[in-house]
């Protein structure tokens, strides 16, 4: 059986759950608690982003590190790939209401590869230095190291003025507001949206434990081994 084949479920669901979020990064949330603006504070990829890292513990629990990382490489492939063709499609055919320009999505995707790569090859580390230890540590520590590292990484350069040699920037990431909506220091709407978008992958990350603990437990032995 070919490698596209056999792992083919692993590689389809990170290409979605990666093509899912650099689409809705695009969106703030809208809406307000309280005096807080959502907009202010979120942005819909932060709510699909975090589970790239279930599919990817899960891939290491059941093949090992190597196809683990194999399969981030091609997931990672297709995914930037889909991020660029994908949002024009949606937009001739009426799905989302703005057309993002080629070079901007060109920087998005070029943001979301970067941070990809250096969270999910993190996260298959740290994953296999503790896949022997409690059933928790592994997935857990893996995906709080990778999500702040790819946090870091994928807002900066997507939004970032300082990088904005990769592509256009958005004005309305780099507006001043109050951090995260609720602080009364001001600071670029994006650096919110960073730590508002980790802090929903960390909450996520514990829920996820639940799909990789039931999982984990039917594949009891890796059928690679690390």
């Amino acid at each position: 059986m070919s490698f596209f084949s056999r792992y083919l479920p692993f590689v389809a669901a990170m290409a979605l759950v990666v093509v899912a979020s650099n689409i809705l990064v695009q969106f703030p949330m809208q809406g307000q608690i309280g005096g807080l603006s959502l907009a202010d504070l979120l942005t819909w990829g932060a709510f699909t982003y975090p589970f790239s890292f279930l599919v990817t513990d899960l891939a290491n629990r059941r093949y090992g590190p190597a196809v683990a990382r194999r399969i981030v490489f091609v997931g990672f492939m297709t995914a930037v790939v889909c991020s660029i063709l994908i949002p024009p499609f949606l937009f001739r055919h009426g799905f989302i209401e703005f057309e993002t320009a080629a070079d901007r999505l060109v920087r998005i995707a070029a943001a979301s590869g970067a941070a990809f790569l250096t969270a999910q090859l993190l996260d298959v580390t740290v994953f296999n230095r503790l896949r022997r230890q409690s059933w928790w540590r592994a997935p857990i520590l893996g995906t709080l190291v990778g999500s702040v590292f790819d946090t870091v990484v994928f807002f900066s350069v997507a939004f970032s003025a300082a990088f904005a040699f990769a592509g256009p920037s958005d004005g309305f990431a780099l507006e001043s507001t109050p951090l995260m909506g609720l602080f009364h220091i001001d600071a670029m709407r994006w650096v919110s949206w960073a730590l508002g978008d980790l802090s929903v992958k960390l909450i996520i990350a514990v829920v996820a434990l639940i799909p990789y603990r039931l999982l984990a437990a039917h594949w009891s032995q890796p059928a690679v081994a690390a």
